[in-house]
């Protein structure tokens, strides 16, 4: 892949996981609020602190995108993490962009380069 290409892509990601992180830390209730009730029903601890986890997780991925650094491993974490959230949150309006996400994540995991 053309290294400008694969520049933009890892920027795009990065920044658009730091965007959605510092969203859930600044309301992570309301986005607690996505989850499932099934997935409310299951959690093992407030929803509020794992939503804060989620933020953190979020800002800690984008910024490893964004600097380069062991994407490979961010990428399959990403992925985990997207497949998660589509589990219990459901495909609708908000989560429909984690499936492009979902697809740059495994693009980085599964690159080599």
């Amino acid at each position: 892949m053309n290294s400008i290409a694969l520049l933009i892509l890892r920027i795009g990601l990065g920044a658009t996981f730091i965007w959605i992180g510092v969203y859930i830390y600044q309301a992570p209730e309301a986005w607690g609020n996505y989850l499932m009730p099934w997935a409310r029903n299951i959690l093992p601890i407030p929803i509020k602190e794992l939503m804060l986890g989620t933020a953190i997780l979020d800002i800690g991925l984008g910024v490893l995108f964004l600097i380069g650094k062991f994407t490979r491993i961010a990428g399959l974490v990403a992925a985990i993490h997207l497949t998660v959230v589509l589990i219990t949150s459901g495909i609708n309006a908000i989560t429909v962009r984690d499936i492009g996400l979902l697809g740059a994540a495994l693009f980085f995991f599964l690159n080599k380069k």
